[in-house]
């Protein structure tokens, strides 16, 4: 693997340049032909702006374009034939968008739903549009992010009062029935069984339950930038990964849908929608045809530490 100089990311596709490195070394790939988990951005509008976003979003951003029903439906019945196992929503935030609770009662009667939010105000606003959703053929989770056991460095980036009201959207949602997982910040170095004990302390001293699972996510980066990461060559991927590693790269069992321009694209996974290299196409069926090369810098993380958005 080779280092790359910080830049920003190629555009339209290249081919050399999609298939092979800039020491002109095959590229690692990911092929896949099976379908077991949809991935759906509601769009890059937000109640927050963290500089830190690897979607870049912020109020009224619309990089990507608000999800209605109307887009997703085809899809949806598109993936259910397909034999997917879930789907999945992330942002922006998702309870931004007017449409979302139509669309998770939708989903939700075909298959169960994981739901990323920062579970401050917009989700605590629909409370009565979410509470149906116990109801659902299907169950519906949520993963709520809480970058630190700290409210005042969580609170730099993401606003005041925004760790008391994600504390507030987690009690809320596991009084109601719902399963609620974390999703937190990493840190070089880190302990993380002191850090999670030190969220359990936390949640303790809110009434919500210890036993919690967490993610813990490295920094990805913001939108069209590249940090310099090693490229992965076709020989990494045949000497380092097993079958089973390989297996949990995202784009192996995933897509997602976005929307741009007024209509509807099937990428290659949740961290590369920042790229159109990674537009699969129109169709879920067409995007299992595609060969998925690991250029995107965000692939590296998948790479060296098996990150991955879905649920554990």
């Amino acid at each position: 693997m080779q280092a790359i100089p910080v830049k920003n990311l190629v555009s339209p596709r290249h081919e050399d340049a999609w298939t092979h490195t800039r020491a002109g070394e095959p590229r690692g790939h990911i092929d896949s032909d099976s379908l077991q988990e949809l991935w759906i951005h509601t769009g890059t509008a937000c109640n927050l702006s963290c500089p830190f976003c690897l979607e870049g979003s912020h109020p009224g951003d619309n990089r990507l374009s608000a999800m209605r029903l109307e887009d997703i439906e085809p899809f949806l019945k598109e993936a259910v034939d397909l034999g997917v196992q879930q789907f999945s929503f992330t942002g922006g935030e998702p309870f931004v968008i007017r449409d979302f609770p139509r669309i998770l009662q939708e989903a939700s009667r075909h298959r169960p739903c994981f739901v990323l939010t920062n579970g401050t105000a917009p989700l605590l606003r629909r409370t009565e549009q979410i509470l149906p959703l116990r109801e659902s053929l299907h169950p519906v989770r949520f993963r709520v992010s809480l970058d630190y056991p700290d409210a005042a460095r969580h609170d730099v980036d993401r606003g005041a009062g925004s760790f008391a009201e994600a504390l507030e959207g987690i009690r809320w949602l596991h009084d109601n029935g719902f399963e609620v997982s974390i999703a937190r910040q990493t840190d070089e170095g880190e302990d993380p069984e002191a850090v999670e004990a030190n969220f359990r302390q936390i949640f303790r001293a809110h009434g919500i339950p210890e036993d919690l699972a967490f993610t813990a996510f490295p920094d990805l980066g913001t939108p069209g930038t590249d940090d310099g990461s090693p490229e992965i060559t076709e020989n990494c991927m045949e000497k380092y990964p097993t079958a089973e590693s390989r297996a949990h790269f995202m784009c192996s069992y995933t897509r997602m849908l976005v929307k741009q321009n007024g209509r509807v694209r099937v990428y290659a996974c949740t961290l590369v929608d920042d790229d159109p290299d990674y537009d699969l196409g129109g169709t879920l069926r067409e995007s299992l045809q595609q060969r998925i090369m690991l250029r995107h810098p965000r692939c590296f993380a998948c790479y060296q530490f098996g990150a991955s958005c879905s649920a554990p």
